[in-house]
């Protein structure tokens, strides 16, 4: 199992329950519930190569825990992220070609969130030795500008228009994201995928001033959690977690 994504596993968790109690610890001990998902979700990422096996084990962990429903999607970017980064890398040099996976992409197109391009980013970022700016990401990755990009133009338009908020507040974010229309492509992501880039590098009081700002604060909390460690590590994230 790719290192990154199983200490990308552990913060999510770890996320989801900080937001669900309202505030920031300065240390955190995941409850036996938790523990146990994430010691589940660690064998299925790591037995074989298998990307459907994997997937479908997935899918009934979290059926066996309804608790933890909300992430389901944004664990699967981790599945994928996994797979590509630790088990293709065992198989052909050309599977990612191969008639086999692209029926898998086929068959899940509708799986996952927006936040798998951004994981794939912050890779690229590591192997360049580069630190992460959301106009590279945007321009540079995504490809926005250019013109058989422009499915991607406008999934992030809205972010696109209000690229400013990189410089402004977590509530300022917050107060954006309320306004954005309810059948925009990344409502649901635009407060975590804004806050990451606005801090890529947040303090413990940063921390408790995103979470006082959040809608869905477990959600929000789970997925910045994970995006702040695969960025760094664990070891980096201002909150120690046990």
């Amino acid at each position: 199992m790719d290192k990154k994504v199983q200490q990308a596993l552990k913060a999510a968790l770890a996320g989801y329950k900080i937001g669900q109690s309202g505030s920031i610890p300065a240390t955190f001990s995941a409850d036996d519930q938790s523990v146990s998902f994430y010691n589940t979700l660690v064998k299925i990422f790591s037995e074989g190569e298998d990307f459907n096996q994997k997937m479908k084990a997935m899918d009934e962990a979290f059926d066996d825990e309804p608790a933890f429903e909300p992430l389901r999607e944004f664990f699967f970017d981790l599945l994928l992220i996994n797979f590509f980064q630790s088990d293709a890398t065992r198989l052909d040099d050309d599977y990612l070609e191969s008639p086999e996976w692209l029926k898998i992409e086929d068959d899940t197109i509708d799986r996952g969130t927006e936040l798998l391009n951004l994981f794939l980013y912050l890779h690229e970022c590591d192997m360049e030795n580069i630190g992460p700016e959301l106009s590279d990401y945007l321009k540079e990755f995504l490809l926005i500008e250019e013109e058989e990009f422009q499915e991607e133009l406008e999934i992030y338009e809205d972010v696109v228009a209000h690229q400013m908020l990189v410089e402004s507040t977590y509530a300022e974010i917050a107060k954006t994201t309320e306004k954005l229309d309810e059948t925009a492509p990344l409502k649901d992501l635009f407060y975590v995928l804004m806050s990451f880039f606005n801090e890529t590098e947040p303090e413990i009081d940063d921390l408790e001033d995103y979470l006082k700002n959040a809608s869905n604060k477990s959600f929000d909390t789970a997925a910045l959690f994970a995006i702040l460690v695969y960025n760094y590590s664990l070891s980096e994230l201002p909150v120690k977690i046990n």
